[in-house]
Parts: C-alpha cells; sequence; structure tokens
C-alpha cells in the first residue's frame, strides 16, 4: 500500500487530516492506522479479544473467536464469532453506560421532532427506564425470547425503546420504514412470522399527515387474505405532537381499532415496572431482521446476530466518527433503514454518544432546517446522505449563511457514492475546508463501515471511500474470478468475514448462498464495481447490474453520471443500459436540469460531448432524456430497475409501492426520446 501523499499527485486533489484533529484522535495518523490494519488482519484473534474487553459477558467464548467458511464448494456458507459466549447488546449500550461509567445524567438523545416547536432531550438513565417499562411490556404481551416483533414508527423516541426493549429480552426486531406502503409491510410480516408489532396512530411528514395505523391495518387485512396470519397483538403508540399541535387536520385523524388485538402503548407503560432484568443470549443469537432489495424483487431479510454486531458497530462508530465524549452526533438517516439501526442507535448508544434523533426532513418548515439543527445543538459531527447534500446544493450557500456550523468537526457521507462535485461542495460549504468527509460504504448486509477514510489519520480524495476498516480484506475481480494486482477495475469482493457481516437471509439460506457467495466461491460478493488507484485507493463505480457493457468495454454508470454532473446545467443524472443491435448495450441517459435551466437539442449535444472527452468515445451516450425528477425510494435511492424499463418502453412495471412520488414515472414515460421509441 502506498503512503498517499508520498508521490505528486496527479488525477485528483489531495486533502490532508487537519491537524487541529490530530492530536486528540483515537487513530491520529496514517501510521497508525497500518499499524492497527496489519494486527487486524494478520492477528484478528487478539484484535477482536482486545477490542470485546471493553464489553460486559455473562460467559466468555469457548473457543477460536472467528470461525467461517466462504466457499460454497467446501460445505455450507458460516459465519461464527465468540460462540459460547453470553451478553446482552441492551445491557451493554445502556446499563453499562448509566452504572459501570456514570453516564446516567448524560443526554443519550436530542429528539427534534417534525416542527422546530417539538423537543425532548432523554438523558441515558431516562432511556434505561423506558426501554426497560416497554421490555415489561413486552413480555406482559407475550413476547419471549426469539419471538420476531415488526415495528412500524416514525422517527419517534418509542423506536429507540422498542427495539432495545426486544434486544432487552431476546426478541428479534423487524423495522419496517414508516413510509412504507401496506403491502410492503405485510409482506415483511409474513417473512418473517412477526406474531408481534408495534405501530402509532399517525405521523406529520413534512406539512403531509399520514395514518399510519390505517396503513398497518391494511397491511394486517393483506397478511390475514393472503396466508391466514394474524398478529396477536397490535400495540399503538399516541404521537405526542399529533396531539399538542394546533388546527383541525389532527382532530380529523380517526385511529382505526379492534379491541381483540389492539393496546395503547401508553396505557401499559404506565403501569409497566422500571426495572427488568435482561436475557443473556448466546453471541451468535439473532439480534434483528432488515429487509434490503433483492434482484429478483422480493426484499432479503438480511439476519443480524448479537456480539460481532455489537462490537462492529461500536468499533466503526468511534474510529470513523473520531467520538469523544462532549462530541454532539447526528445521522440524518431514518431508523428504519441500517444507517439508522448501526449508527443512530446502536454504534453510539455503545460509546455513550450524544446523538440527535430528527423526525423531520430537510426541507420543513425551511430550507435551513439541518443548519438550524446543528447550530441549535452545537453538532460536531454530523452525517448524511449525498441525496440530501445535492438537494441542498440547489439553494446555494445563502441559508447556510444564516447559521453558526463553527461547531462541526468531522462531516460523513453514506447511502451511495458521491460525486466530486458535491463533496467538494460539502467540504467547503458546510464544512468551511476545514471538516474531513469520511465517504463511507457499506451495506445492510456488512453491518457497518468496511472501506472509510479515518478522519485524522487518511488523506482524502473527493468521490473515493479510500482503505478498508480494521478487519476487513477487499479484492478485486475480473468476469473470470482472478484477482486483480495494482490498478485495477472489477468486482469488489471480500476475501475474510469481519465480526459484523450478516449471517444468513433469514428462513433462506440457499439465496444467502446464491447471492452473496456462489458467483465467486471464497469470496463474499458485494454486487458492487469499483476501482482501485495506484495509492490503492477504492472508487466504487455502481451496483454490478448497472455496469455497462458497451462493445466489450466495462463502463460504470456512476463515472458516466460523474461527467454528465460536471455540467454547469445538470443537478443530478442517471444512467442505464439499453439493448443496441451493434453495441450489444448503449447508454441511456436521465438528466435533472438545475432551476432555470431549459433541455434542448444543443445542450443534449454538449452533454455528449462532455462524457465523449471526460471517458472517451465508447463512453458516448446514445440517448439523453429531460428527467423533470427521477423515480426515487423514500430514502433517496434511484430505482434503476424503473429507469431501464423506462429506456427500453417496457409497461409492465409490477410493484411501484416503494416509490417516494409514482407520478415521476408518467411524466418520464411521456418525455422519453423519440429516437428510442
Amino acid at each position: 500500500m502506498v503512503v498517499p501523499g508520498s508521490e505528486p499527485m496527479e488525477e485528483e486533489p489531495l486533502f490532508q487530516p487537519p491537524e487541529d484533529l490530530q492530536l486528540e484522535a483515537h487513530i491520529p495518523d496514517f501510521s497508525t492506522y497500518l499499524t492497527n490494519y496489519k494486527k487486524s488482519t494478520e492477528e484478528p484473534e487478539a484484535f477482536w479479544t482486545e477490542v470485546a474487553k471493553g464489553f460486559f459477558w455473562k460467559s466468555p467464548p469457548t473457543g477460536e473467536i472467528l470461525k467461517y467458511n466462504f466457499d460454497v464448494t467446501k460445505g455450507n456458507i458460516y459465519i461464527k464469532f465468540m460462540e459460547g459466549a453470553k451478553t446482552n447488546m441492551c445491557y451493554n449500550v445502556l446499563d453499562r453506560n448509566v452504572h459501570d461509567k456514570n453516564l446516567g445524567d448524560r443526554v443519550a438523545f436530542y429528539w427534534e421532532g417534525n416542527s422546530p416547536d417539538h423537543q425532548v432531550s432523554i438523558t441515558y438513565s431516562q432511556l434505561l427506564t423506558q426501554v426497560c417499562r416497554c421490555a415489561n411490556v413486552l413480555k406482559q404481551m407475550g413476547v419471549r425470547k426469539g419471538d420476531r416483533v415488526a415495528i412500524y414508527l416514525p422517527m419517534i423516541p418509542e423506536l429507540v425503546y422498542a427495539m432495545l426493549a426486544c434486544a432487552r429480552i431476546g426478541a428479534v426486531h423487524s423495522i419496517v420504514f414508516a413510509g412504507f406502503s401496506s403491502e410492503s409491510l405485510c409482506e415483511r410480516i409474513l417473512d418473517a412470522q412477526c406474531p408481534f408489532l408495534v405501530t402509532a396512530d399517525g405521523v406529520y411528514r413534512g406539512e403531509k399527515l399520514i395514518n399510519l395505523k390505517q396503513i398497518a391495518d391494511e397491511a394486517l387485512v393483506r397478511c390475514k387474505d393472503r396466508a391466514n396470519f394474524s398478529v396477536k397483538k397490535c400495540i399503538v403508540v399516541r404521537h405526542h405532537a399529533l396531539r399538542i399541535r394546533k388546527g383541525s387536520a389532527c382532530n380529523k385523524l380517526q385511529t382505526p381499532w379492534n379491541a381483540d388485538c389492539d393496546v395503547w402503548w401508553d396505557d401499559l407503560m404506565e403501569t409497566a415496572p422500571d426495572e427488568c432484568e435482561p436475557e443473556w443470549v448466546d453471541a451468535e443469537d439473532p439480534l434483528f431482521i432488515l429487509y434490503t432489495s433483492g434482484s429478483t424483487g422480493k426484499p432479503k431479510g438480511v439476519l443480524h446476530t448479537t456480539a460481532g454486531y455489537m462490537l462492529y458497530t461500536a468499533l466503526t462508530f468511534k474510529y470513523v466518527f473520531d467520538y469523544h465524549l462532549g462530541d454532539v452526533y447526528w445521522c440524518t438517516a431514518d431508523i428504519g433503514w441500517i444507517t439508522g439501526h448501526s449508527y443512530i442507535t446502536y454504534g453510539p448508544l455503545a460509546n455513550g454518544a450524544t446523538s440527535v434523533l430528527f423526525e423531520g426532513v430537510p426541507l420543513h418548515p425551511h430550507v435551513g432546517r439541518f443548519w438550524e439543527i446543528i447550530e441549535k445543538y452545537g453538532v460536531t459531527k454530523f452525517y448524511t446522505a449525498p441525496t440530501a447534500i445535492r438537494l441542498l446544493m440547489k439553494y446555494g450557500k445563502e441559508p447556510i449563511q444564516r447559521y453558526d456550523l463553527s461547531s462541526l468537526r468531522v462531516l460523513g457521507t453514506v447511502g451511495e457514492p458521491i460525486n466530486p462535485e458535491a463533496w467538494n461542495w460539502y467540504h467547503e460549504v458546510v464544512g468551511q475546508r476545514r471538516c474531513p468527509v469520511v465517504d463511507t460504504f457499506w451495506q445492510t448486509e456488512t453491518g457497518g463501515h468496511v472501506l472509510t477514510p479515518l478522519p485524522a489519520a487518511t488523506p482524502l480524495k473527493p468521490g473515493s471511500a479510500t482503505l478498508p476498516f480494521f478487519g476487513v480484506q477487499p479484492t478485486i475481480l475480473n468476469e473470470h474470478g482472478e484477482e486483480l494486482e495494482g490498478e485495477a477495475e472489477g468486482y469488489l469482493v471480500f476475501r475474510k468475514p469481519w465480526p459484523g457481516i450478516m449471517r444468513t437471509v433469514y428462513g433462506n439460506q440457499e439465496r444467502f448462498e446464491n447471492t452473496y457467495f456462489k458467483k465467486f466461491p471464497g469470496f463474499y460478493v458485494t454486487g458492487d464495481g469499483c476501482r482501485r488507484d495506484k495509492d490503492g485507493y477504492y472508487w466504487i463505480t455502481g451496483r454490478i447490474d448497472d455496469m455497462l457493457n458497451v462493445s466489450g468495454h466495462l463502463l460504470s454508470t456512476a463515472e458516466v453520471e460523474g461527467a454528465l454532473t460536471e455540467h454547469g446545467a445538470v443537478a443530478e443524472a442517471a444512467v442505464v443500459s439499453r439493448p443496441h443491435a451493434v453495441k450489444g448495450e448503449c447508454l441511456y441517459c436521465f438528466v435533472t436540469l438545475k432551476d432555470g435551466r431549459e433541455f434542448s437539442h444543443t445542450l443534449s449535444e454538449e452533454l455528449k460531448r462532455q462524457v465523449r472527452e471526460k471517458i472517451g468515445p465508447i463512453a458516448t451516450p446514445d440517448f439523453i432524456q429531460n428527467a423533470p425528477g427521477l423515480p426515487k425510494t423514500r430514502s433517496g435511492k434511484i430505482m434503476r430497475r424503473i429507469l431501464r424499463q423506462i429506456a427500453r418502453n417496457e409497461k409492465d412495471l409490477g410493484d411501484l409501492s416503494t416509490l417516494a412520488d409514482p407520478k415521476v414515472v408518467e411524466v418520464l414515460f411521456s418525455q422519453r426520446c423519440e429516437a428510442a421509441a
């Protein structure tokens, strides 16, 4: 591995870590990173045993720390970490902080509601009490160790209480993002066979009032009709903000009720005891199931277990954000996604962190909401998605300049590769050129960061996820499964497991093995394409199914999209393939223009020329379509499957329930390129 900066950089600018951050950093320089990385890969037993000393174990492991098989030709795939040990996640993230570290009075969460007028501070002691009460409520309702509990809640404190209560009693939580449809909720309840559901009466998302209980009830009717499956109990949270909000909309919210099944959360919590003994579980007992999109359209239930996930989220949070007591950390994700599981709940709490828990959306009630919250709480570590950054870029610097962001020390991005233009804007405008940007690559399946800079140690290149985290061993393969050395581009895979990796697809080991291990036996296959530069830095180039094979040349969608968004008129771009009689595949590009810019034949030709000049003639797009909006999930991810079907004029699109705005699809079909008809 070349030490970045040891030779002149011609291709990409290099941003060195700030010296003031290095003074007290956990990993203060690149040399320390290399030393720790070497130990984590060459002596993993010693490395992870040392990390485990920071946690409570009811009993120690009985054999090797890490055992695994990644090769389908040698038998079933398995990963076992600290097998035989007993512990409890909830005890480690709450009781240990309150009783052993005397952090009971420290704020665990500043809850900031959809409206700026709604906020609550929750200390570690208060959090422990509420979680114990909730755990007793769940036990009273009949929840036992190993039972699956579906949680369909907005970003309110009760969501954290419920997931930690499950962990406390050994139940397995399956959180479903509260923006998902009744069909999506039904599908997940049925797949995990959840006998219990926790939901809320309603929620405001911006100005829109959503009747969550009605959606949940529709899902339960579908479960009954489709599979004759009924939940035993549905616990319903009264959203406090709905009761204190003035106006008539809330008064019109009718909460449907089934007296045989439904119970009010508040009524049960009032009388529940404040203490609940934790259930001591095996290291490899399930902690949670979280569903992620599958290439077949049927979501995969990613299963994470207790001990390995606990250690890995705790360590990645501590080092990637260089967290110290006194920091105020804010991750803008929803707990319904893996980012919220790992880096709002478990990772931060394991470190005794103070976090912001945000219910709202970036532009409500004004475009400066993010910056207002940073100033309000003195946020020092800020973690958000490139989609949000590009959205806020549209409004320029002026909304930011109204607020004091001098508290910020580290910025982070998550969810997708960030284009250099957005990276530079984030670094210069939000971070005022003094905050490193940790561009983290990971997946629901990985449990935590796998490729990431460390803010005081890693020189940064805009758009690169840089280098592997401790214990992670990436490599790049070609189509034939051969490892590529040095500068290379191909399939990103990992040689060995780390503690936080998923253990299986819930109820479907065969799908787990076929999806992640069958293509290249001996490796975990991420499904992402990747480029490694001469410094050993990794650049995620897009999903493998988003790789384009044009005339025998492998092109990444991210590379073409990056070239398009460098044009001054383009706000966002998405590129997919379309069959071509001669080239096999050709590029079909959707571009969203910045406010005030108009799409024209001249602009289309300019964009084609820009891609040709930036990447080469082989990458010249055949089609460029104006896209006033792109089909995205509620988490902001572009649904490329739909774009491919639009490019090919395939009208049977299947389930669109996960789209934030399904009407976008009609508009895109109506504006398809005439030449592609």
